[in-house]
């Protein structure tokens, strides 16, 4: 079993180590998307988990439609 792909991002993320292209294009549009919805400074304050579950699940469920929208997937 291999472990999700979000879970080593995080992992990457807290030990501070270099994200592959695949990993820093998901962060970069995560944060854009924070950014549309007006979350973006509460990110950067408070971290993600400064978010409420609703606010990360309308991020999560954007970059949803985006993966399917394009055809692509993160998870791989």
């Amino acid at each position: 079993m291999t472990t999700p792909f979000k879970k080593v991002v995080k992992a990457k993320i807290k030990a501070k180590k270099e994200l592959s292209p695949v990993e820093k294009e998901r962060e970069l549009i995560k944060y854009e998307i924070a950014e549309e919805l007006g979350l973006k400074d509460r990110v950067e304050k408070y971290g993600w988990s400064g978010l409420t579950a609703e606010e990360t699940g309308r991020i999560g469920g954007i970059m949803t439609k985006m993966n399917k929208d394009a055809g692509r997937r993160w998870n791989d």
